[in-house]
């Protein structure tokens, strides 16, 4: 069952799971896999559209119109730039800024063209564990930061934060192997520590203001409980 989090008579949201497809691709065409699109169909005996993706592996807010004279209108506040999103993220080391903008071009994977790609970011809270993760130092530091894409790359944030070297903890594709595997012998991380927290837009048909929440889910606070990370105010 999946968990709704808002619904009215265009719009329906939900807290997607970690690895859970959106709906149906190429890649994943011959998997034995389930698709939040036809879960929430399912569940509500209602059509639904996406309004927007999120990876497969990243969890949170998900937003689907329930009718087609919505979904344009929901597309052009994410293509306007209009919808407020904030991801939390659970990250190797301690950044150097507490707060500010990663502007920094994204290759497009299939064009091979470099693409404008910005995020704000600002820091929840630091923590250093008494483990030797890297061989060299003695203790080990990881920060969880709050992301707000502001245009929407593949993999923008996990790319973006690549790019820092303050890889997301769980990343297969754009993290850091040796913290990942540190990670799930230790604390027995097996997803992407990267959540969908907030997004913010207006009602289409009535134009209020709509503040969504999903509640980091038990694999990620568990992490962070292990590791003495405060965690209760996204709950």
């Amino acid at each position: 069952m999946l968990e709704i989090i808002y619904e009215d008579e265009q719009l329906i949201a939900i807290n997607k799971p970690s690895g859970l497809l959106v709906h149906r691709t190429s890649i994943a065409a011959d998997e034995q896999a389930e698709f939040a699109i036809q879960k929430l169909r399912d569940q509500i005996g209602c059509h639904v559209h996406p309004a927007h993706r999120i990876d497969r592996p990243t969890s949170g807010i998900l937003l689907f119109s329930k009718t087609k004279e919505s979904l344009p209108l929901l597309k052009a506040q994410f293509a306007e730039r209009m919808v407020h999103k904030n991801y939390l993220a659970l990250v190797r080391g301690h950044l150097s800024e507490k707060k500010g903008t990663i502007d920094y071009p994204l290759e497009n994977e299939r064009s091979k063209k470099l693409q404008e790609a910005v995020t704000d970011f600002s820091v929840v809270e630091e923590i250093e564990i008494p483990y030797d993760t890297t061989g060299r130092y003695p203790t080990s530091r990881y920060s969880l930061i709050m992301m707000s894409p502001k245009t929407g790359r593949t993999h923008q944030i996990r790319r973006h934060l690549a790019h820092l070297r303050h890889y997301i903890l769980g990343d297969k594709k754009h993290g850091n192997n040796k913290q990942n595997h540190f990670f799930f012998e230790e604390f027995g991380l097996e997803n992407l520590l990267l959540h969908a927290y907030q997004l913010e837009l207006k009602q289409p048909y009535q134009n209020e203001t709509i503040a969504l929440r999903a509640p980091i889910p038990v694999h990620f606070r568990t992490i962070l409980h292990k590791i003495g990370m405060n965690y209760h105010q996204f709950i």
